[in-house]
Parts: structure tokens; C-alpha cells; sequence
């Protein structure tokens, strides 16, 4: 079994110790700073429009050294949006790793999986570095897959909800049938949820809200990062067998009674 300092995440060639994603939406500039550094976080999205703010406060002085940075691409609502606002990204010296977000759904935001193939294909052409957030849905990642993405990215449960691994069976789909990193997005509410999400076999966890909405960022993102690493652990470690219809005793239940 490999050690935990050995087993490295590859996206598109680039290798990372942390399977922490942080999404840094929700968070003030100072505290992005501090999250990132609790957690051990190597990967970070940020929307463009905090890169670019027009001579207001730029996130990207807050970055640590070191950090990934992975522009999204929210507000795009179709593949030529998306590619427009990686290109700007690009531009701003955000590197060429993107997170491809197509959202046309006002009420439930979520994905555009068709127009999210589209735009994977559109990107990689482009030779960025491609992470498309999406329904998780065996078909469309295989077409995403095939449109050259470097990772895939389902959807636990709605963005901003909380709401933990709702999407559990259709993730473990995807682990089990797609050669690519799962990254499992949105949703993940707690850091049993993240651990969980890992022990199935998800290469890596984005979180957001769950952090920013609890009463100490700080520490929450630490939680996160060791319940990453304790899911990535057992994956790793094979879990035990369970019964479904009978039990078995832990300790011999026989034998010791004719040795004294």
C-alpha cells in the first residue's frame, strides 16, 4: 500500500500532495489566507471577478505562494461564455487550469452537462488544463472524458445546500467506470461527508460553504483536511467485508473453557 506522502493527485500532469480543493467564493480576502494555510490546501478556485476588481482589493495578493490557482468560470451560461472567461483568466496570469461551470438553472444551479461537453472540448483545444463541474452522470462523463478533460467533477448535492453525498451511488459510478480523478463538488456539507465521499474512492474534495458558514473557518478547514486524509487512508487500506445477514463474534466464543 502506498504511504499517504507517496500517493499524489495527478491532474493534466501536475502533481499535488493535498486532495483539499478550497473554493474561495464565500470567504473574505484575509480569511482565504488562513483557510488555505489550516487546511494544507495546494488548489484553490476564485471567480475572475475578484482577480480582476478594478482597483479594488485583488485576491490574488491573498493566494499563498505555492497555491494553484483554478479560475471557474461562473455566470457563463453556455460553452462560449465559459471559454471567454477562461481566456480572461488566462490573461490575468491565472495559469491555464479551469474549472468549467455552466449554469442556465437560476433556481437550483445546477449544471448544463450538454453545453459542459461543448465547452471541455472547446478548452482543451486551447491547451488548458480542464475541470468540468457537473450532474454526475455516467454518459456525460464519458463524453467529457472523451472531449479530453483532465478531471470530473460531480455534484454531491446543490451548490451552497449543505447537504452531504446525496449523489453517493451515481459518484461510486463514476469512480468505478471513468479513468479519470473524481473530485467530488458542491454539496459536501461536513467533514464526515468529505471522509466518506473518499473512502468510495473520490480522488479529492472541493468545499466551500461548509466552511464558510461555520463558527470557526480556521478550524473547520483543518477538519476537512484530516478527514480527507483519513477517507484517502481507508480507500487506500481496503475496508472490511460486511455482513448482511448474520453476525460474528470478534473473540473466540470456544476453546478457552478446557484450558484451565
Amino acid at each position: 500500500m502506498k504511504k499517504l506522502n507517496e500517493d499524489l493527485l495527478d491532474i493534466g500532469g501536475r502533481k499535488f500532495r493535498s486532495r483539499f480543493i478550497l473554493g474561495s467564493g464565500k470567504f473574505s480576502l484575509e480569511m482565504t489566507r488562513t483557510v488555505i494555510e489550516n487546511g494544507g490546501v495546494e488548489m484553490a478556485t476564485l471567480a475572475v471577478r475578484r482577480a480582476n476588481a478594478g482597483g479594488m482589493e485583488n485576491i490574488l495578493d491573498y493566494m499563498p505562494h505555492g497555491v494553484t490557482l483554478l479560475p471557474n468560470t461562473s455566470g457563463a451560461r453556455d460553452a462560449g461564455e465559459a471559454v471567454r472567461i477562461a481566456e480572461l483568466a488566462r490573461e490575468l496570469g491565472c495559469g491555464d487550469f479551469v474549472k468549467v461551470e455552466i449554469i442556465r438553472d437560476s433556481k437550483y444551479l445546477l449544471p448544463d452537462n450538454t453545453e459542459t461537453v461543448k465547452a471541455v472540448g472547446l478548452l482543451k483545444a486551447r491547451d488548458f488544463i480542464v475541470m468540468p463541474y457537473m450532474m454526475p452522470d455516467l454518459s456525460a462523463a464519458r463524453d467529457m472524458e472523451n472531449a479530453g478533460a483532465d478531471a470530473i467533477m460531480p455534484l454531491g448535492a446543490p451548490i451552497g445546500s449543505n447537504k452531504g453525498l446525496l449523489t453517493r451511488d451515481f459518484i461510486k459510478i463514476l469512480v468505478e467506470e471513468i479513468d479519470l480523478p473524481i473530485i467530488v463538488d458542491a454539496g459536501i456539507g461536513r467533514p464526515s461527508q468529505a471522509c466518506e465521499a473518499m473512502e468510495i474512492g473520490a480522488a479529492a474534495i472541493m468545499a466551500n460553504t461548509a466552511i464558510a458558514t461555520s463558527k470557526d473557518p480556521a478550524a473547520m478547514s483543518r477538519a476537512f483536511k484530516m478527514a480527507i486524509e483519513a477517507g484517502r487512508l481507508a480507500y487506500l487500506s481496503g475496508p472490511g467485508r460486511v455482513l448482511e445477514h448474520r453476525a460474528e463474534a470478534s473473540s473466540p466464543l470456544t476453546g478457552f473453557l478446557e484450558d484451565r
